[in-house]
């Protein structure tokens, strides 16, 4: 059986997986980002190479490399938002030196795009835009049935398409009314706060909203529409044929879609954007190894 090591790192946790010609993860182990410098977040990464290394033995054939972003593909290096001790961390290298198998690096949004066209809700589409609605929104393209990396492999990064270029909040990017800015998860909650709700967290704005609350409903419902706005004009400049949506706030279900497929359909006139699907990621926290995966499958 022929094998594939992927990795996905992220803010909060770095998981490794083994996946075999069909896309099944056949193996994964997952440990906490740590604090500390960045060898101290190395060390980690190196763990679980070495050890799903020794279980994959001469069956391993390459390497994928999911990570947050941004990345910086002719050079091999990320820059993660998220993991600020790495500042054009070597990861390429590094990932070869242990393994001593080819490496492909990708953006988190990308093989989570990939992963689900793979083996998940986007099975078969040609054109794909993978979206991730949590604590950030990021997301990745599939064009023409393949990865669409961009100049330095951060191409597809909708979380900072601006939505709100009027009056919109600052953005962790440094822009202004960023989708990011309104429908991640801690957007939401710090909208629906200065409008009196006075909840903690994003489990609690969906909790509320399924219970009626007008201001969490609300929140979802702007969310919703900011998502929606990101869609249409993604689906008009790449001629998209699916959107698939994974994340923590994608996981309250209608609550994010009805609103949004209802705002869909008034932003995307077009003719060629009214079959335009979206539709909820399968795959859930796998979905950035498989893609990772089919990365480095080519």
């Amino acid at each position: 059986m022929t094998l594939t090591l992927a990795l996905d790192i992220g803010g909060t946790k770095i998981a490794v997986g083994l996946v075999d010609q069909d896309g099944r993860l056949v193996h994964r182990a997952q440990l906490p980002t740590p604090d500390g410098d960045a060898e101290t977040v190395w060390a980690v990464v190196e763990k679980l190479l070495g050890e799903t290394t020794q279980t994959a033995g001469a069956a391993a054939t390459g390497v994928g490399v999911a990570s947050a972003g941004p990345i910086d593909l002719p050079s091999g290096t990320v820059s993660p938002i998220n993991i600020t001790q790495w500042q054009h961390f070597p990861i390429v290298e590094r990932v070869a030196r242990v393994t001593g198998l080819p490496v492909r690096l990708g953006g988190d949004g990308l093989c989570m795009a990939l992963g689900e066209q793979w083996c998940g809700a986007g099975r078969g589409a040609q054109f794909l835009l993978g979206m991730v609605v949590s604590t950030g929104v990021g997301g990745g393209l599939v064009l023409d049935g393949a990865p669409y990396d961009g100049r330095t492999g951060n191409a597809g990064h909708v979380g900072h398409v601006v939505v709100a270029p009027e009056d919109g909040d600052l953005c962790t990017c440094g822009g202004h009314g960023c989708v990011e800015t309104i429908a991640s998860g801690p957007s939401m909650v710090r909208w629906a706060r200065r409008h009196g709700w006075d909840g903690t967290d994003a489990k609690a704005l969906g909790d509320a909203a399924a219970q009626g609350d007008e201001w969490a409903l609300k929140a979802f419902g702007r969310g919703a529409r900011a998502v929606a706005a990101t869609i249409a004009s993604v689906g008009a400049v790449c001629d998209l044929d699916l959107v698939v949506i994974g994340g923590g706030v994608a996981k309250s279900g209608a609550l994010l879609f009805g609103p949004l497929r209802a705002a869909l359909a008034d932003y995307a006139g077009l003719e060629f954007l009214r079959g335009l699907r979206v539709l909820p990621a399968e795959l859930g926290g796998d979905a950035g190894l498989v893609g990772a995966a089919a990365l480095a499958r080519g």
